[in-house]
Order: C-alpha cells, then sequence, then structure tokens
C-alpha cells in the first residue's frame, strides 16, 4: 500500500538503486508509474506493505518500507529486486551493480566504476571533501543524514585522502 515518503517513520528501512545514466523525462514519468504501481501491490505473506518510493537526481531510486507495520520477508524482497530488474531490461540501464559509485562534481552527479573512483581518488581528482552518495544506509533516517555526505563520512572513505 502508497503511503507519502514523509509520512515513514526513520526506521522505515530503504533500498537505493542508481542508475548508471540519468534517466529522460519521458523515462522518470514511466518509471514513477510503474514504481507507484509496484508499491500499491507490493506485499508480504499477502498482507500489503506500507511502502513508498522517491527517485532523486533522476537516477537513483528509493524504495522504502514501514517494517513497523509489516516486515518485508524474502518473497517480498525478490519481489522488489524482479521490479528493479525489469526496469533495468526496459530502460537499458544498471540498477543492481554495487561495485560503482556516484559522486557530485558541483550539482552534476559522476558515476564511475569503483576502480575508476579508486585512481581518481590516487589522482586527488576526488578527494575526503567529494560529496558522495553512501547508498549502503539502511533505513530513512540514516537516508535523510548519512547519503550524500563528504567522503570522509562515508565507507569511501578509505579511498580518499
Amino acid at each position: 500500500m502508497y503511503v507519502p515518503f514523509e509520512s515513514l517513520p526513520e526506521t522505515a528501512r530503504v533500498w537505493i538503486y542508481q542508475s548508471n545514466r540519468s534517466f529522460s523525462a519521458e523515462e522518470l514519468l514511466e518509471i514513477e508509474t510503474k514504481l507507484r504501481a509496484f508499491v500499491e501491490e507490493w506485499t508480504a505473506h499477502g498482507i500489503g506493505l506500507e511502502a513508498s518510493y522517491q527517485i532523486r537526481y533522476n537516477r537513483f531510486i528509493v524504495l522504502a518500507l514501514n517494517q513497523e507495520v509489516q516486515a518485508a520477508t524474502g518473497c517480498s524482497i525478490d519481489a522488489s529486486v524482479h521490479f528493479i530488474q525489469s526496469l533495468e531490461q526496459h530502460y537499458g540501464v544498471d540498477l543492481l551493480d554495487k561495485m560503482n559509485v556516484s559522486y557530485k562534481q558541483g550539482e552534476f552527479v559522476a558515476y564511475k566504476t569503483l576502480l575508476e573512483f579508486k585512481k581518481m581518488a590516487k589522482e586527488k581528482a576526488v578527494s575526503k571533501n567529494t560529496v558522495v552518495f553512501n547508498n549502503l544506509v539502511i533505513n530513512k533516517y540514516e537516508y535523510e543524514n548519512a547519503w550524500e555526505v563528504p567522503a570522509s563520512e562515508s565507507w569511501h572513505n578509505r579511498f580518499v585522502s
């Protein structure tokens, strides 16, 4: 069951999927419609899940679930992954590869492989002050407070000096 993202508690579980490219305005409208339909029908053992979503920077898909109402199950998590895979196939994007890094260059969001990011850090092209997206956050509170942070405050800190 869809609920507004703002109404979810800070403990709501989040999953962040970053695209290897920005979505077009037309794609964003389609994806938003598909996300809304998925969240409306998302269940665990036949019970509707209180969930929501956001699309940020035309490239990040954020699914959120209020587990205080009904916890996700293996089957419901599998359903969400299958949904994301269907988006990957339909739009020709990569959303599930966790070995990539997104970071800000001014207001622009750049996307690099982890190897490229490490090389850039060695060459001082990115630093501890570079704003990165920590897609490993697990709940709404962390998403709102520790998702978009300087590399020094994220797992990326091991690569920058």
